[in-house]
Order: C-alpha cells, then structure tokens, then sequence
C-alpha cells in the first residue's frame, strides 16, 4: 500500500504522518488530506499547489487556494476566478467560474459570475442550457436544482426534470427516499416525487434499514417505517397543541 493512503494530516497541519511520523521533511503553513492519484493540497503564505507523498510539488505553477483530487480533477482558484486542473496542473478547460465544487458521479456544480449554478462534465462542458439559482451534486445520477422561486426539485444527469414536482426545501435520495418539505411540512418523497405517507412532520430524518426519525409538530419524536408507521415513540410530546407549525412554516 503506497504511504500516502495511510497517511494522516498532522495536529498542527503543516505536514502529514503515517503511523506516527512525518512521511516528508517539508513544512507548509496548511496540507489537507492525500487523495488519488496521491496528491496533497498545501499552502505557504499566499501561495497553494499540491504536493505528492515526498513532499515535493506535483507541477511548478501555484494557485491563490487549490482543493483535493475528486476523479481526477481538482479545483483551484486564482485571481482569475475558480477552475478545475488535472494532476501535472494542466488546465482541464479554459472558463473560469466564481466558485467551483468537486467532482462527483462524473459531474461537478460551478457557480457563474451571475451568481447561478450549473453542472459540467468531465471534460468541463456544460451538461445543459439552464442555469439554476442553486444546483447540488449528484447522487446516483440525481441531483437537486432550485428554480427562480426558490422551489426545488430533482433533475438527472442531462439536466432534465426527473419528476416534475417541486418543493419548498428538498435533499438528495438516500435509500431510495428524499426528504421533502412542502406546504404542510416535511415527508419522504420517493422517486416519483410522491409522498411515501400521508403525514407530515416538522423534521425527517433519512431513512437507514426501513426507519427513519422524525418530529412531530407537538415536540414528540418517534421512529417511523417507510409507510409512515409509527414503529416506536422515542420522545413524548411537548406542547399540547398538536396542530402547532414551526415558525418557518407560518403563512408558507
């Protein structure tokens, strides 16, 4: 096993250990962890590149802050905006965004200089012509978009609607379910969009083996299965009024 996959960011990361000692003689004023293909993301003073298990520089050009190796790919940013490098610090493509995320399930989000979000491929193409006012990462194919009014929904890996239903808040699927908050609450929506049950609750958690956690409107909290059955009570409630909404749902 190579020594960079073993090692560990020092308590006062200016360095990485493996089993306890320095795996490299360099210092630097911050590293954050290795990733494949084995490069480290390092600062000293304003100047950010990566480094390989000696502690060597990967390529000789140096970046105002530079991210770990996700596919491949790296972001980085400089005073010319955010963009993402390949590991010998070739440029992977020559736009430049106001922020960049990681790549993830082959795509990645990128916030333009109008402050609205899109994903891109591989290569750096935009996968679509739409421009999201917040886009998340992808999740087995699936990802969150949020539309000019601030509603969100799901679109799949060429931008295209997955089921069409939008929703006040919104996550990603876990298990086959996302939590979803509407008008009346939050739920777990299922791949079509459609509520797993007819309730709603102030807070869900997600789902893990068949149940999931989650807060009804009076303070109690119970355990509930993918029908939203009540499988056990964990907390009794806390107000008396069961109707009762959580301020943020007040006059949605």
């Amino acid at each position: 096993m190579n020594d960079w996959r073993r090692a560990r960011v020092a308590p006062e990361r200016t360095h990485h250990l493996v089993d306890g000692e320095p795996l490299y003689a360099a210092r630097f004023d911050e590293v954050l962890a290795f990733h494949a293909p084995g490069l480290s993301p390092v600062r000293r003073g304003s100047a950010a590149w990566h480094i390989d298990a000696r502690g060597e520089p990967a390529y000789t050009r140096r970046f105002e802050r530079t991210f770990g190796f996700y596919e491949g790919r790296a972001a980085v940013s400089s005073s010319e905006g955010w963009h993402h490098i390949l590991p010998d610090g070739a440029e992977l493509y020559p736009a430049r965004y106001s922020w960049c995320g990681n790549y993830q399930d082959g795509r990645c989000v990128v916030r333009d200089s109008e402050g609205l979000y899109r994903h891109i491929d591989q290569a750096g193409r935009p996968v679509y012509a739409a421009r999201w006012r917040y886009a998340g990462d992808y999740r087995d194919g699936i990802a969150v978009a949020q539309g000019e009014d601030g509603r969100s929904t799901h679109i799949d890996g060429r931008g295209e609607l997955v089921h069409g239903r939008w929703f006040l808040d919104l996550d990603a699927f876990h298990k086959g379910f996302a939590r979803a908050r509407d008008d009346q609450g939050w739920t777990h929506v299922d791949g079509r969009g459609q509520p797993a049950y007819a309730q709603r609750f102030a807070m869900v958690e997600p789902f893990y083996n068949g149940q999931a956690r989650v807060e009804r409107f009076d303070g109690s909290l119970e355990a509930i299965d993918e029908d939203g059955r009540t499988v056990t009570v964990l907390r009794a409630a806390l107000r008396s009024d069961s109707a009762a909404l959580p301020a943020d749902l007040v006059g949605v």
